[in-house]
């Protein structure tokens, strides 16, 4: 029976954080399956209640549960990073690594599901969930591979645009069926710990999003394939740690990680091309909201600042500034 490291990322959900924990545990039995929950330096008392939890909970009593307390917040990928580095209790590697998102909870068969898609396909590196809201409504978690065409499409929004680059569509929808897919969202991903071993782990220059591109696009690049799983299922709330939902304006580091994720794949000259791609259709958008005379003021922001950040950097070459873990981590 394959070995499987499931990590449970927390920055400030610890509710939540405990709830996920609880499902993959029902998720976990049958299998040959550890969890260890890593705080990214939550600073709100999370520590503390994880770590109450886990020692005086029914649920937790004698179940292969860990708690690794990070001292500085590196980000999704940093904080992934420390569950993968620290593998199983008896300092073996496991077969495979899978991601749940703190705001995730897995169907009972849902970890299964993905391990029996791997262990039938071996040329597969990377394989991730169906995951669906609280409401039933289905999220999309394949996506393309993002290009100046498709920086293009997404910026002008305008149909008849997305008509003629609909190859290039990040999103493309929901599949109906498993299969192969570019890119899977980290919410709930499963990774073979030997793509791992080939690849690297996460790219820690990210600090969040574009995170999961960039490491399907490694294991592409080393012939892996990746694919959407139809029948693993998961509930998937959204947006819990990054508080993106809530955001009247995208954040500095969501530019950040673009950039980068442009810059490292195809080059600095590409990511200026992609920035210019993006510029383009926005005033293809902009020009359609005058016809229409209607404005949308969040959207004319993002416009602003990535022209605004992209400049920067295309100016100041360099990635952006590493947010890594500077100390030792403390594990519970």
């Amino acid at each position: 029976m394959p070995s499987i490291l499931v990590i449970i990322l927390n920055y400030r959900t610890a509710p939540m954080t405990l709830r996920a924990a609880r499902t993959a545990l029902e998720a976990m039995r049958g299998l040959r399956a550890e969890l260890i929950i890593v705080d990214n330096a939550s600073g709100d008392g999370s520590d503390i209640a994880l770590a109450q939890a886990l020692a005086e909970e029914d649920w937790a009593s004698g179940a292969p549960v860990r708690l690794i307390l990070s001292d500085v917040n590196g980000g999704f990928g940093a904080g992934n990073n420390i569950g993968i580095r620290a593998g199983l209790s008896d300092g073996t590697r496991p077969d495979y690594v899978y991601l749940l998102n703190s705001d995730a909870f897995p169907e009972p068969d849902a970890i299964a599901r993905l391990v029996d898609h791997l262990e039938a396909h071996p040329d597969v590196g990377i394989a991730g969930s169906f995951t669906q809201g609280e409401d039933g409504v289905p999220h999309e978690t394949a996506f393309r591979f993002p290009s100046v065409w498709s920086e293009i499409e997404g910026a002008a929004r305008t149909g008849p645009v997305t008509r003629l680059l609909r190859r290039h569509v990040v999103s493309p929808g929901v599949p109906a069926e498993t299969g192969p897919a570019d890119w899977l969202a980290g919410a709930s991903m499963m990774i073979r710990q030997s793509v791992l071993d080939r690849i690297g782990a996460f790219d820690e220059t990210f600090f969040l999003y574009f995170e999961e591109t960039d490491l399907c696009r490694r294991a592409a690049d080393a012939g892996y394939a990746r694919h959407f799983v139809r029948d693993s299922r998961v509930v998937h709330i959204g947006s819990a740690s990054t508080g993106m939902k809530r955001r009247a304006r995208v954040p500095g580091y969501w530019f950040d990680s673009r950039w980068h994720y442009f810059s490292k794949t195809h080059g600095r000259a590409y990511a200026i091309a992609a920035m210019l791609g993006h510029l383009l259709g926005g005033t293809l958008w902009r020009l359609r909201r005058l016809v229409d005379r209607r404005g949308h003021a969040e959207a004319e922001r993002v416009l602003r600042d990535l022209a605004w950040h992209d400049l920067r950097a295309a100016i100041a070459p360099g990635a952006p500034r590493r947010r890594r873990d500077a100390k030792p981590v403390r594990q519970e």
